[in-house]
């Protein structure tokens, strides 16, 4: 079997995630796979709306199902699999979990035809924090910056 075929496979057991999760109420049209080894370990359909969890994206519940299965907060060595490109937050999920892989079906354009615009948050990334349309303010820096002070001499730190 190919890299592609095998892609495919997966790509397409994504779409039925998505299409269960979306028939069943559980969230919006989204399933999403992470692999190792061609096994999956994680799996996750969208349940933003089931579970009332802005975060319960399908890339974050894959991702979480799966460090859960490895015990690890990591996840070298794995492709993730998608239904849809995924968003902002999600995309910032997979790259904080290192997989070695991101395959998606769909793209962001496709999901803004649906209905499901992450451009906003494309566009907001690009402004400084103090021209966002979200109010955003920093507050007490320097004494958060004794946080950062201690973790750098902290001797029994994991570094992520």
């Amino acid at each position: 079997m190919s890299q592609y075929e095998r892609d495919l496979f997966f790509i397409r057991k994504c779409i039925a995630l998505a299409r269960y999760g979306m028939e069943h109420q559980a969230g919006g049209p989204f399933g999403a796979l992470v692999v190792h080894d061609g096994v999956i370990i994680g799996q996750g359909m969208n349940r933003v709306t089931s579970t009332n969890d802005p975060t319960a994206h399908a890339e974050v519940v894959a991702i979480r199902e799966a460090c859960a299965h490895r015990a690890h907060y990591q996840l070298e060595g794995c492709t993730i699999y998608t239904s849809c490109e995924p968003c902002p937050m999600c995309l910032g999920a997979i790259y904080w979990a290192r997989p070695v892989r991101l395959v998606y079906a769909a793209n962001r354009k496709d999901a803004a035809e649906a209905g499901f615009a992450d451009s906003f948050i494309y566009d907001e990334l690009r402004h400084s924090p103090d021209h966002r349309s979200l109010v955003t303010m920093a507050v007490g820096r320097e004494e958060a910056l004794s946080l950062f002070s201690t973790w750098k001499d902290k001797e029994d730190k994991l570094l992520y």
